[in-house]
């Protein structure tokens, strides 16, 4: 692993990396989603209802707890609640993409709840989850073994974490062609609808120094998971880990 979490140009240390990118993803909050669709082709979509389809059978439980975590503004758990016909719990360290969650959630009349909390230290019991859900938040962890050490500590035994993430394709061809676009075209429509031009600079740097999908398994492994596996989608520009403790 080239470092411990995301480094954001000229930010060092956990805490001032924390702050940065709480404050870039503030700033971005109200146009997130539409940045989200339209920078994908609206292919996130499917990613989002592949890793729902992949953790059903906890889902489908009556009596399993479940927390979605950097949920910034609830796509993942809005999808989750509609499959589990329940309310759920996210959580995100980020209160203005908490408030276009809380907004969306309403306004859609789903039940889930919300509240304030970084990954790294989340405020749950230990073994009190079957299942922890994080879609497009561990690169941004200022430190990715804290975090996964934090989700196997709130999960029971025989709990998972479902981890969907921007990953590195393997193939030289088409990782070529996605580092073009990634580095050279989002930025530039990022920043003119987002009107932030270090958050879509920053963004595709981080997947850029992010573990790939195998590394990031292996990270998992070590910090105590078992049954890890993985699954590239999209010539894998993205990969779904799932993990059990």
């Amino acid at each position: 692993m080239k470092q411990a979490g995301t480094t954001p140009a000229g930010v060092h240390g956990e805490e001032q990396t924390s702050r940065w990118v709480r404050e870039m993803f503030g700033g971005v909050a109200g146009r997130y989603d539409l940045l989200n669709h339209v920078l994908s082709f609206n292919i996130d979509k499917r990613w989002r209802a592949r890793t729902v389809k992949r953790v059903l059978p906890v889902l489908q439980r009556a009596d399993a707890r479940v927390l979605d975590i950097c949920c910034g503004t609830g796509d993942l758990l809005i999808e989750l609640e509609k499959a589990a016909g329940r309310r759920l719990l996210g959580s995100d360290f980020c209160h203005p993409m908490l408030r276009e969650a809380g907004g969306k959630i309403g306004k859609g009349g789903f039940a889930s709840s919300l509240f304030e909390s970084d990954a790294l230290r989340l405020p749950v019991k230990d073994s009190s989850l079957d299942l922890i859900t994080v879609a497009f938040g561990v690169r941004n962890f200022a430190n990715y073994r804290k975090g996964f050490e934090e989700m196997r500590r709130v999960l029971r035994p025989g709990g998972m974490a479902a981890i969907l993430e921007f990953s590195q394709p393997p193939s030289p061809l088409f990782a070529a062609l996605y580092n073009f676009y990634s580095m050279k075209v989002l930025p530039r429509i990022g920043a003119a609808i987002s009107g932030s031009a270090k958050a879509y600079e920053y963004l595709p740097d981080s997947v850029r120094k992010f573990p790939d999908a195998p590394q990031l398994a292996a990270i998992l492994r070590e910090c105590g998971f078992t049954h890890v596996e993985f699954e590239r989608m999209t010539f894998g520009i993205v990969a779904l880990h799932l993990a059990r403790v």
